[in-house]
């Protein structure tokens, strides 16, 4: 073979690689673009293939209720028993919710949550006729009473409903205008629940 030979073989031969890592990078790109679409596809069915909440609420009034209680000294037989005395906070909360999912939602169970210093303290809330009890108990309390919301209440689709609940925490007022949020949550049997903040400034019994 003669030099010339050799020289046009070693020509053909970085042509061919010339080719070859243009046709490499045009695959690079070509795979880039192909992860970008999917991506793209892939976040389009995540942002409209998600279904809405089951249920939708909101807040429309809260009042909390400063009362100390103060035992009387005498236990069921009439004998003298040492005094005892407690503060506690009563907080009503008037609340709206809204099923709109196909299917009937069914209330399980309804919660205040305070967080100060020292954490999160959660107090289960009375259903209808522990919120009527307390009106009984405490007749002079300044808070309308409006129906109460049935802790273990039926929604039925497209169904909205109101009522008023209660929640005790024992601590003073201080401690509870000291508070560092307040928030409350719905339980759903089978849904996930459903947490609602106050957006109106909390009415507080002086």
């Amino acid at each position: 073979m003669s030099l010339l030979q050799q020289n046009g073989q070693e020509l053909d031969d970085a042509a061919r690689g010339e080719e070859f890592t243009k046709g490499t990078s045009h695959v690079v790109w070509a795979s880039i673009a192909a992860v970008v679409v999917v991506s793209i596809i892939i976040a389009i069915y995540m942002i409209t293939g998600q279904k809405p909440p089951p249920a939708t609420g909101e807040i429309l009034n809260v009042w909390a209720v400063a009362h100390h209680t103060e035992t009387s000294g005498f236990d069921a037989s009439g004998a003298n028993i040492p005094k005892e005395s407690f503060d506690q906070m009563l907080i009503f909360t008037k609340v709206r919710i809204h099923n709109q999912s196909e299917y009937p939602l069914y209330l399980t169970g309804m919660a205040t949550n305070v967080t100060l210093d020292d954490g999160i303290h959660t107090s289960y809330a009375a259903g209808r006729p522990g919120y009527n009890d307390v009106f009984l108990a405490y007749p002079d309390i300044k808070v309308p009473h409006g129906p109460g919301l049935d802790s273990d209440a039926t929604i039925k689709p497209g169904q909205t409903v109101e009522g008023t609940m209660v929640s005790s925490f024992r601590m003073n007022k201080q401690q509870w205008d000291a508070r560092k949020d307040l928030n409350f949550t719905f339980g759903f049997q089978y849904q996930p629940a459903l947490k609602l903040t106050p957006q109106a400034a909390v009415i507080t019994d002086q």
